[in-house]
């Protein structure tokens, strides 16, 4: 069933300058989304919490779904080749794009001399595409097939679309040895209404590097509709140290699903910093494949809705070898009438003695009618492990509210500082104090101080 401009025809025309194994992987996925439904019912853990089974019937018919989301509403923008590199900047490297369009792209001189690769994806293609193709939507070499994360272009008909309509992206390719001390910085922006942004993000750190990636995903207008269904593939060679950090402020009219996959390999390390205070409505799939012996991984989370808003996450720790480790903390605020599920897993597949791994989400309720679900999880297949998890739910403590009002804080002031506070264990880790203080100034705006 070809869908509004999500067609077939559409596929072969973006592909039309791709090389053969690109074209073919589209058409592939493209298959994946013509037969995969929608997620529409609860029989499907990872999004039972996100669909509307008030629709169930008519989403099935017509490809709606999610409370009113419809992909006839949205179109793909055109295809783009990327700017020409721009010299004779201060930072280590920038990525502007602007509707799936690549607007700036720089690498500063000494990084290039270092033989580190920056680019937007269809460039890479173009240019790299040896590499590309080793790493573009598939698993890597040594893992087994029967890992839950997988090839995430097959788990649901989002993951499907993208794989066949990807457009826009950057791919950052560290060598061996090299150590890129300043950040990276990204910055993906929605601008015209009614835009698809479909941009795949594919990160790769040879052995020994090191690098630090801030991502920044926002909308240009507060009222303009938007739909972004993306992907992130992340891969740490041994000994590489890698820090990925997303900050995602959408406005209330997009819609935003997104998959999220991160291999470490033996002796590496990767931080993932994931926070969220914008969307309509937001599902995230994460995954984190620990793939080799004392590989470690921590997934730190922040979250602050309001209004309608509704937010899905669902993770992944994946323990393939022995002596790996994980620490996931998750925090969520939550106003009015919010609504956020968390889902976690860790896995421990045999062999991988001597895991150790721990998660845990906590959720602040600003709000009687706020609601939050948590739902940690474990799958242990070897012995000699120490895997544990937990979880929190609760409002405000009006002592505390008490305590500050009772020495002169009024209760707005006292309420973001208990806020502040809560988000701090996260906050903590975050590189660099200007992201920490762009976080900070949305927590502000979200309780309108």
């Amino acid at each position: 069933m070809q869908t509004g401009e999500f067609s077939k025809d559409y596929v072969e025309q973006i592909a039309r300058d791709e090389p053969q194994w690109m074209r073919d992987r589209r058409l592939e996925a493209y298959s994946l989304y013509e037969s995969l439904p929608m997620p529409h019912t609860t029989e499907d853990d990872t999004w039972r919490r996100t669909v509307d089974m008030r629709t169930q019937d008519y989403w099935r018919r017509t490809r709606r779904n999610l409370r009113g989301f419809a992909i006839d509403n949205y179109r793909p923008v055109s295809k783009t080749n990327g700017s020409a590199p721009v010299t004779g900047e201060d930072e280590a490297g920038i990525f502007v794009q602007i509707d799936g369009s690549t607007k700036h792209i720089h690498l500063s001189p000494e990084l290039e001399k270092k033989d580190v690769y920056f680019a937007d994806l269809h460039t890479a293609i173009k240019e790299r595409g040896d590499l590309i193709r080793d790493y573009f939507m598939t698993k890597a070499v040594t893992i087994e097939t029967s890992l839950k994360s997988g090839n995430f272009a097959s788990h649901n008909a989002f993951d499907a679309l993208h794989g066949a309509f990807w457009n826009g992206g950057y791919v950052l390719h560290i060598p061996k040895g090299v150590r890129i001390e300043d950040p990276i910085r990204i910055f993906i922006e929605l601008s015209e209404n009614q835009h698809a942004d479909l941009s795949h993000v594919l990160l790769i750190a040879e052995e020994d590097s090191q690098a630090v990636i801030i991502e920044d995903n926002a909308s240009a207008k507060s009222d303009s509709e938007g739909f972004h269904c993306g992907a992130v593939e992340l891969f740490a060679g041994q000994n590489a140290n890698v820090t990925y950090v997303q900050v995602q402020h959408w406005n209330r009219q997009v819609w935003n699903f997104a998959s999220q996959r991160a291999v470490v390999s033996k002796d590496a390390q990767i931080t993932w910093v994931t926070a969220t205070f914008g969307g309509r409505l937001s599902k995230l799939n994460q995954a984190i494949v620990l793939d080799g012996t004392g590989s470690n991984a921590q997934l730190l989370g922040l979250a602050f809705t309001d209004a309608r808003q509704h937010l899905d996450v669902s993770t992944a720790q994946e323990h393939l070898s022995p002596y790996t480790s994980s620490d996931l903390l998750y925090r969520t605020v939550l106003k009015d009438r919010s609504q956020t599920a968390w889902g976690g897993n860790i896995y421990v597949y045999p062999g991988a003695n001597y895991t150790d791994a721990y998660q845990k989400n906590d959720n602040l309720l600003l709000s009687e009618r706020a609601h939050a679900d948590t739902l940690p999880g474990l799958e242990i297949e070897a012995h000699e492990v120490r895997c544990t998890h937990g979880a929190t739910a609760g409002q405000i403590d009006a002592d505390q509210v008490f305590y500050l009002m009772s020495r002169g804080i009024p209760y707005d002031l006292a309420e973001k500082l208990i806020v502040d506070g809560f988000f701090e264990p996260v906050m903590e880790r975050i590189p660099m104090q200007a992201v920490r203080e762009e976080m900070q100034e949305f927590v502000s705006r979200k309780l309108g101080t």
